[in-house]
């Protein structure tokens, strides 16, 4: 299993995904505002990540945190404003700063060692938590998938964008422990590259049957009836089942509902915001615009041109056939169904 984060002797270590495919390289930091900026920098990626990785990044800020009850309220609120202004689209950052910010609050009066101690093992119990919640959406997934299945996927959701299992590539590898999978479909997922760097070099690790295609060859392969389904992560679910997940995702339902192929998502309950209504109140993170005009560091534009390049896109639930929870799968009418999940 990758390994994506791990605590060692008061230190927060990282694989460095920027540097894959060509580099295994973990980097071991005891300053949070180093994984605030591995977060923006996504040196760390995956909404389920982001959010483990929020919650060590908590734990180790408050290892140097001042002793007065007055004075450490203000440091633990600075810490954990730090972290929440890194992403704005993944919410499973922010369920994970409201997890470690109830427990601190329980914990006002306790001795400071007491209240360190206890934030690592929270942070300890997400990330074990995450992989438990993994292995139980690849499980639900796998009846989905025919025996052969040929999958398309995007971005990557997958071991390295958790802490060690994936969802949407959860569901692919426990479809493969069953000997499901035909073939697996990689979009590039321009303009970072995550299906090239990221999805393809995790699935070879496994041994998996994989093909890399550009983005723009998914509607032929699609037509060719070589696609028998789609299987894409999320970094927030609204509370009618509307997905924002890594850009192009939209145009893959788009595609599957013309050439009549499931779509499903497949995210940790986590990932669900009942405090949005619907995918309008989705907040979309704008990146850098040298993502689109530059590759590998060199440009393939002229550096001058404007760029609009949104991390994410939104589909809407009507495009949705299914989403695969830790709970199981959920159909339409999804907002009945995630209020029953969620308990609330």
């Amino acid at each position: 299993m990758i390994r994506t984060i791990y605590s060692e002797n008061g230190a927060v270590c990282i694989l460095n995904q920027n540097l894959l495919p060509a580099q295994v390289t973990y980097e071991c930091v005891t300053d949070f505002r180093d994984l605030v900026r591995a977060i923006k920098e996504l040196q760390v990626r995956g909404a389920p990540l982001i959010g483990v990785t929020a919650a060590y990044g908590i734990a180790l800020a408050m290892d140097q945190a001042p002793l007065s009850d007055e004075e450490m309220d203000h440091y633990f609120e600075e810490i954990t404003n730090s972290f929440a202004s890194s992403r704005p689209t993944a919410v499973n950052l922010f369920w994970a700063i409201d997890r470690m910010t109830r427990l601190f609050e329980s914990l006002r009066g306790r001795a400071h060692q007491d209240i360190q101690q206890r934030l690592w093992q929270e942070a300890e119990n997400i990330c074990a938590e995450d992989i438990a919640t993994n292995q139980l959406i690849g499980e639900h997934g796998v009846p989905l998938l025919p025996v052969g299945a040929r999958i398309l996927t995007i971005c990557n959701a997958g071991a390295l964008a958790t802490c060690g299992y994936g969802t949407a590539l959860g569901v692919i590898r426990s479809a493969h422990l069953g000997n499901r999978v035909g073939q697996v479909w990689v979009c590039e997922t321009r303009p970072v590259l995550q299906g090239a760097r990221l999805t393809i070099w995790e699935l070879m690790q496994d041994g998996l049957p994989v093909r890399l295609i550009t983005d723009s060859m998914a509607a032929s392969v699609m037509q060719q009836g070589q696609v028998d389904a789609i299987i894409a992560g999320a970094d927030r679910i609204a509370a009618n089942g509307d997905t924002a997940n890594k850009i192009g995702t939209y145009a893959l339902a788009v595609l599957a509902r013309y050439h009549q192929v499931p779509f499903y998502i497949a995210a940790p309950l986590s990932t669900v915001d009942l405090m949005i209504d619907s995918g309008q109140g989705i907040p979309i993170e704008e990146r850098n615009p040298d993502e689109v005009r530059q590759l590998g560091g060199i440009y393939v534009t002229v550096p001058e041109v404007a760029v609009y390049n949104p991390a994410f896109d939104v589909t809407p639930n009507s495009l949705i056939t299914g989403i695969i929870t830790e709970a199981g799968v959920i159909f339409p009418p999804y907002r009945e169904e995630l209020l029953r999940l969620k308990g609330e």
